[in-house]
Parts: C-alpha cells; structure tokens; sequence
C-alpha cells in the first residue's frame, strides 16, 4: 500500500505528550511517510517533546511560542532550511483554567482576548508565516470541538474562540485558495487529552457519547488522526473551507 504523504514535509504544532492529538497525527504522518518538523513550548516540554520527536524520527524538534513575532519569525527560518512546506497542522488552544469552571458571563476581558490569541489568531498567524513556503500548495489542519456551535457545560471562552477558529479557516481558505492551499477543520469528539481534563465533566461526556453517538461509541485519537492524513494527502486536493466532524456521528443528534 503506497504511503499517502510520500515526499511531503508537514509542520505539527501542538505536540505536547503522548495522549495529544496532534501526537497522534504526527504518528499517523509518519506512518505515511511525511517528512516531521516539530515544535515545543518553553523547557517544560522540550525534553518530553524531543523524546517523542526522536521515536517519530522527526527532521527537527525546535522551541515556538505563537504569541511571540520573534518565535514566529524563527519558525519561517527554520522550516526553510528543510525546504518545501506541504501541510500545516495547527493543535494549539488554551484559556485559563479559572474561565472553564466558572459561568461564562464572568469570564474577564483579559481571559476572553488570551483564549482568542492563543487559540484561534494562531492560526491566522502561523498560516501567514508558512504560506510562502508552500511553494507547491498545501494543506492546512486545525482541530476544533462541537463547542463552537453548541453550547457545551463548562467549555465556555474556549467554545467562543474555537468559533472564531472556524471562521477564520474559511476566511483563510478563500485567503490562500488561489495559491493552491487548503485550510480545514477537524472537529474532534470528547478524547482523553491532557488539555481536554482541563474542562469539567469530561469524564460523563464520555460516558454518555456512546448512548447517543449513531456509532455507539466514542471516537478515537487514531480516527482524528487518520482524518488528518486524508486531507493532509492529494485525495483530500477538493476539499477546503470546511469543518469535518470525527465524533461517532453525535453533532447529528438532538434531544
């Protein structure tokens, strides 16, 4: 069975241990064969991220913050050195821990601007950044929730900027179109991340996903990635602007 990401080189943002998605999907792109460029944040996660860089035989592991210009600037400088871009996978999102446990109707304004930058400008930041180096076009992935057209217990200022980040993938895909680049979303179902534990009441979304999916079950992290294979390759090459939902079928469901 030929390998679907063949002489493709992808850049994975979002790396942060081994229960992430964007683990998952830096597997499944090495499964497939894509060239990996891996980035960490701060100390904390070098080493962690570095670990899991060298099992994936990734081409280089290097420090990104996408709030700083100057980490922003370094990331074109780096991923130039290795030639070609081909696909973007974009799997970084954060609020302050205090905005997911109380009513929405207090989040601050200073946590309501952090969750929008971190989580949904990124992605307007990063694709700018790399686009030129998608010489050949390319593909753009971000991972977003049912949160952001539902309201989800306890999801919060993260529904609102994950909302904000699908909007932004089909301003950028209209954007980018004419160069041959391609920006999706993947909606993800509720899996057990270490970001995700962050959010209360995880553990009965999980319980009750398989009462209600049409599948039965929930969905799985090698489902998001394998996903993320299809539109990173040439038989995702007609798809863009959209949201494509991995969750066992449950955003089809009402009362």
């Amino acid at each position: 069975m030929p390998e679907l990401l063949a002489g493709k080189t992808a850049l994975i943002l979002g790396v942060a241990n081994k229960w992430s998605l964007a683990y998952a999907i830096a597997q499944a792109f090495h499964r497939e064969g894509a060239k990996l460029l891996l980035t960490y944040q701060g100390d904390r996660q070098k080493e962690t991220v570095g670990e899991l860089g060298s099992a994936l035989n990734a081409a280089a592991i290097f420090e990104c913050d996408v709030t700083r210009e100057e980490d922003l600037t370094r990331l074109a400088e780096t991923v130039r050195q290795h030639g070609r871009l081909d696909a973007l996978v974009h799997s970084i999102a954060f609020a302050n821990r205090e905005d997911l446990t109380r009513p929405f109707l207090e989040t601050s304004r200073e946590g309501f601007t952090l969750a929008q930058d971190v989580s949904a400008y990124s992605l307007v930041s990063t694709a700018r950044t790399v686009a030129p180096l998608m010489t050949e076009g390319g593909s753009v992935i971000t991972l977003s929730y049912l949160g952001a057209t539902r309201v989800v217990t306890n999801y919060n200022v993260m529904g609102v900027a994950k909302a904000a980040l699908e909007a932004c993938v089909r301003y950028l895909s209209s954007d980018l179109g004419p160069s041959n680049i391609r920006v999706n979303a993947i909606s993800a179902g509720p899996v057990k991340t270490a970001s995700a534990r962050a959010v209360a009441g995880l553990s009965k979304m999980l319980e009750s996903m398989p009462t209600r999916a049409p599948l039965r079950r929930n969905c799985t992290p090698e489902e998001v990635a394998d996903t993320a294979v299809f539109l990173a390759s040439d038989l995702g090459r007609g798809v863009t602007g959209n949201v494509l939902f991995v969750d066992a079928g449950y955003q089809v469901m009402g009362f």
